[in-house]
């Protein structure tokens, strides 16, 4: 069984056989369930913030906008918002919320990530937001861009002026 993985591994590039496998919804559920046990294991890192329910609350709301708002636009576009199969994109979208950043629906997941560690009040919990966005970079974003630029002629020009992130 090993044997087999080291074969995989070597043969798909190192981590490159985890590039778009995970669902990002996932890897933020995930996340955010190892944050709560964080919070749990380590109650004597909490915090509280007179504000953190509220703030917690609007990055929710905030991170649910950044999720439906580019997908009703590719569905105008008439293309996938499917992250697992980037080669199936039709369109490239660079308009509305693309014109700020070029990946607001994980930008939303990072802040309901952020909204939830917030609630939780505990500062160790808070590192599953960066753990986030380095793993949907490496394994989701790169990915989908070199799939873009292969396929985008304009896409360079989109990925120089617009943010990856924000």
């Amino acid at each position: 069984m090993l044997g087999n993985f080291r074969k995989r591994k070597r043969g798909r590039g190192g981590t490159r056989w985890l590039e778009t496998r995970i669902p990002p919804p996932l890897v933020m559920l995930v996340l955010g369930a190892v944050a709560y046990g964080i919070s749990h294991i380590a109650p004597s890192a909490a915090f509280y913030l007179p504000f953190s329910t509220a703030a917690s609350v609007i990055l929710v709301i905030t991170g649910l906008a950044l999720n439906l708002l580019p997908k009703l636009r590719f569905h105008q576009a008439n293309t996938t918002v499917n992250p697992l199969q980037p080669g199936r994109t039709t369109r490239l979208v660079t308009s509305g919320i693309y014109r700020h950043t070029r990946n607001p629906m994980y930008l939303g997941h990072a802040a309901i990530l952020s909204g939830w560690a917030l609630h939780l009040g505990n500062t160790i919990s808070l590192v599953v937001v960066p753990a986030f966005v380095i793993f949907i970079t490496c394994f989701q974003i790169i990915p989908e861009e070199r799939a873009l630029e292969a396929m985008f002629p304009d896409y360079k020009s989109f990925r120089l002026r617009t943010r990856r992130w924000l």
